[in-house]
């Protein structure tokens, strides 16, 4: 579905990026594991527009979209939940859905589709009229994962869902990720700073360190990956 090829991004005379490749078939769940600064996040920001490669491309379903504004891109289905959540923040829960849903005019679909994050998040329909501002850690996590299904998206790309929520909150969202994986049949990158778990639900995954992908396989090869175990499992 998706197709990077020989991916370089720099930030001025800074490379952030080194000649990435990595791929994302329909209906896998890959995770994308690195340290702080390791250029995942620029990773998202350039499949998403937000950020332009030097050199490469990358293609959704056979079309180069790396050339792309931002806004193609969404409307092409590539959709960012971004680190750090990015609401409006005095803007209601529903009024920030309504704007994960900007570009589609499929308005019997967008009803739909609100009615299954407040299923899946309820806590969301009860704070349907309170502006996102005032939200705790958690559920705005859950309003930007909501946004983004409002997008309509065909990869949806979680960039650190649990950072900065509190346990019991951040397994909530772990097993709300899981049910929209299975339910919706979507297609999920994710960048997560809990390796064990991500590994343990994921299809795929790649070692991205240095701007560089050093390491891919299945979820579980790379959970049993020594050096992996080392320095993203803690043992």
């Amino acid at each position: 579905m998706l197709t990077v090829e020989n991916l370089s991004v720099y930030y001025g005379k800074a490379i952030a990026l080194k000649g990435i490749s990595l791929s994302i078939r329909k209906g896998e769940l890959v995770t994308l594991l690195g340290a702080n600064g390791a250029g995942k996040s620029t990773l998202l920001k350039t499949l998403s527009g937000i950020q332009r490669p030097r050199e490469g491309r990358i293609l959704l379903e056979d079309e180069e979209i790396h050339k792309l504004p931002p806004h193609q891109i969404v409307k092409r289905g590539v959709i960012q939940v971004p680190e750090g959540r990015e609401l409006f923040p005095e803007l209601t829960v529903q009024e920030n859905l309504r704007m994960g849903a900007y570009l589609r005019k499929d308005v019997s679909n967008v009803k739909q589709d609100i009615d299954f994050v407040f299923k899946i998040f309820p806590r969301l329909e009860e704070r349907k009229g309170q502006t996102a501002g005032t939200l705790s850690g958690g559920e705005a996590q859950m309003l930007a994962i909501a946004r983004g299904l409002l997008s309509s998206p065909k990869i949806l790309m979680l960039d650190e869902p649990s950072l900065g929520i509190a346990p019991v909150m951040r397994d909530t969202i772990f097993q709300t990720v899981l049910q929209i994986y299975k339910e919706r049949g979507l297609t999920l990158l994710l960048v997560e700073q809990n390796a064990k778990w991500a590994l343990g639900v994921s299809t795929r995954g790649y070692i991205l360190e240095n701007g560089k992908i050093t390491l891919e396989g299945t979820g579980k090869n790379l959970a049993e990956n020594d050096y992996v175990k080392k320095a993203y499992l803690g043992y």
